[in-house]
């Protein structure tokens, strides 16, 4: 529909009325915003009161409690390898063999040896027999039985011979079957089948890994606190978070001169044989039972160019508190000097916290454990 041009003038100026109106009305209602400070959100933990084992620390490495490298006892050509590498062996168990069947034709040989030596002798017994009884009745002259006699004594000595070389070559048979001394793993052949060995050349590596050592050294000052049967808790790069538990079981009757240190060994159960020789380790050894120690997860303290700090929370607001810090272990820390049983201290949310602000503290979930308070203006820039 369209209007003729007065009747759109009057239009217009009725719109620009109402515009204007509406306009100065919202402007004579409208009030300042209203600024609301939130207290930030931070996750606490109690303080906790123990007892704690003191302990001593030191690093080490481990070491395999049976090591050793196998040699030839007997030479020969290796006719077969029993156990390859890395495979286990029981304490008496044959690893390889050098020639055992030149080894038993050798063995009956010396047992022939051996049956000859003694028919010899028994005929030299009988022959010595008889020229005595010659000898007797003025029949055998004494040369007669001089002679008999040496020849017995030749023939007793032929025998105690011929028996040494038997127990030479049933000794011989049994080092053909090369065997381990202890059990273990073959950690490293050092010969291969066919080869030619000589009496001590080294044929393979065995080593034992359970258990297994760990070796470290203390200061002197600290020597009169370690003994036989204490506890040591030990750690290894490849299982950073994990504890292996070990006894003492040597400690060196000598202080080395050179390093003016004590050297202790600890012995760990290692069934499972993840720990091995040569492992960097850290040892923490035990001494003595400390009562009452203060203890807050780790994650409470954050070290600041004054020092350790925690922030503890009071009401609903936090205290900014400086700290001296013991050892750590397990995610916590030592506090030393104590704090009240009950104490919270904050964990999360606290890095950029000031001293004495209003916060809402929150579940891990994120849910209000006390309701948030608005704080002043001034609460934002309080600072500790």
């Amino acid at each position: 529909m369209r209007f003729p041009p007065l009747a759109r003038l009057v239009r217009a100026r009725s719109v620009l009325a109402v515009t204007a109106a509406a306009a100065l009305a919202s402007v004579g209602c409208s009030e300042p915003p209203v600024t609301t400070v939130t207290a930030p959100p931070v996750a606490v933990a109690a303080v906790t009161i123990t007892d704690l084992l003191e302990e001593i620390g030191a690093t080490g490495q481990l070491l395999a409690r049976n090591h050793a490298k196998i040699a030839a006892e007997v030479g020969g050509r290796i006719t077969e390898i029993v156990v390859e590498e890395g495979l286990p062996v029981e304490a008496g168990g044959v690893v390889l063999l050098i020639d055992p069947e030149a080894r038993k034709l050798d063995l009956k040989s010396a047992r022939a040896g051996l049956n000859q030596a003694r028919a010899s002798q028994s005929e030299a017994k009988r022959e010595a027999s008889r020229v005595r009884r010659l000898h007797g009745k003025a029949m055998a002259s004494q040369s007669q039985r001089d002679t008999a006699e040496t020849a017995l004594h030749r023939a007793n000595a032929g025998v105690e011979a011929a028996e040494a070389a038997l127990g030479t070559a049933e000794r011989a048979l049994r080092e053909a079957n090369v065997s381990a001394p202890f059990a273990g793993l073959v950690a490293e052949r050092l010969v291969s089948p066919g080869e030619y060995v000589q009496p001590g050349q080294a044929l393979f590596e065995l080593v034992a890994l359970d258990p297994i050592e760990v070796e470290f050294r203390l200061p002197e000052v600290d020597s009169g606190r370690v003994a036989l049967g204490n506890s040591v808790a030990v750690r290894v790069a490849p299982w950073p978070d994990e504890e292996f538990d070990a006894t003492v079981t040597f400690v060196a009757p000598t202080i080395d001169t050179r390093t003016r240190t004590l050297r202790v060994k600890a012995t760990i159960r290692n069934e499972d044989g993840r720990l091995r020789p040569g492992l960097f380790a850290r040892a923490d050894l035990g001494v003595a039972m400390l009562e009452g120690v203060t203890l807050v997860p780790e994650e409470a303290v954050l070290h600041r160019a004054d020092g350790a700090v925690v922030f503890v929370l009071e009401g609903d607001r936090v205290k900014r508190k400086r700290v001296e810090t013991g050892r750590y272990r397990g995610g916590m820390v030592v506090i030393l000097g104590g704090m009240p049983p009950g104490t919270q201290v904050v964990t999360r949310g606290h890095t950029t916290l000031p001293d004495g602000v209003r916060v809402t503290v929150r579940h891990p979930d994120g849910t209000i454990v006390t309701p948030a308070v608005a704080g002043a203006p001034e609460d934002a820039g309080a600072g500790g």
